[in-house]
């Protein structure tokens, strides 16, 4: 599948332009970089699924249908634990790059068929100052999807497919703010409190490719509290 045949909806993400996370993740972010010693590379594959064609009269062309591939790992994890995630990880030394990465890491925890992912673009790495890790985001579209599921409890709590309607929908949209005054856009869906590095990925995208309504951003709910509301702790 070239550039060219990529879904309208999606292939703007490929374009010149790259999106702007400097408002979704905070320009902290580049000075805890600098500060954090030894920097590990890691790749996540945010993946998105829907109707090639999309819907013209959509914001963005984005179909009714189009979903996106998150994971929540495990609440016994000792970082990141009951985060709800993009599928990624380190890169390993027989990596081909990010994408195939994010690719490896994705067939890993969900067991995707990769065959049927179409890489669209590379983003810019985020840093994530807890595990001190460089991310690349690697957009793609799920043109045949498979069956997916969790492959390590020990690892991952769930495997989910959301509907793009749903984080798009203003009602489930806020920021959150920590007691140490961070600050990011979330999102609840199916349970989950989707924020963090996740949730800036995906706001970021929904504004650089078209697609979000209004939603409102003076609503800025405390973390804690936010996610004991789905159940889950800091």
């Amino acid at each position: 599948m070239t550039e060219e045949q990529l879904p309208p909806w999606l292939s703007r993400a490929a374009g010149p332009g790259q999106p702007d996370f400097s408002d979704t993740l905070g320009r902290t972010r580049v000075l805890r970089r600098t500060m954090a010693g030894k920097v590990r590379k890691a790749a996540v594959l945010v993946l998105f699924a829907g109707d090639p064609t999309g819907d013209p009269a959509a914001p963005g062309g984005l179909p009714a249908d189009a979903e996106v591939l998150l994971t929540q790992r495990a609440s016994t994890m000792r970082q990141h634990r009951g985060q709800v995630a993009f599928p990624g990880g380190a890169v390993d030394p027989g990596d081909d790059g990010p994408v195939d990465t994010a690719l490896r890491e994705a067939w890993e925890e969900t067991g995707l068929d990769r065959a049927g992912v179409v890489p669209v673009t590379r983003l810019p790495e985020l840093f994530v100052p807890p595990s001190r890790f460089d991310v690349t985001p690697v957009v793609a579209y799920w043109r045949t999807p498979s069956a997916v599921r969790v492959m390590d409890r020990g690892e991952t709590d769930r495997v989910v497919r959301v509907p793009m309607a749903d984080l798009l929908d203003p009602a489930n949209r806020f920021l959150v703010r920590s007691a140490l005054g961070y600050r990011s856009p979330a999102f609840q869906v199916d349970g989950m409190l989707v924020w963090g590095l996740t949730g800036g990925i995906l706001a970021g995208l929904m504004t650089s490719l078209g697609w979000e309504s209004e939603w409102d951003r003076t609503d800025v709910r405390d973390l804690e509290q936010a996610l004991a509301a789905v159940g889950m702790v800091l």
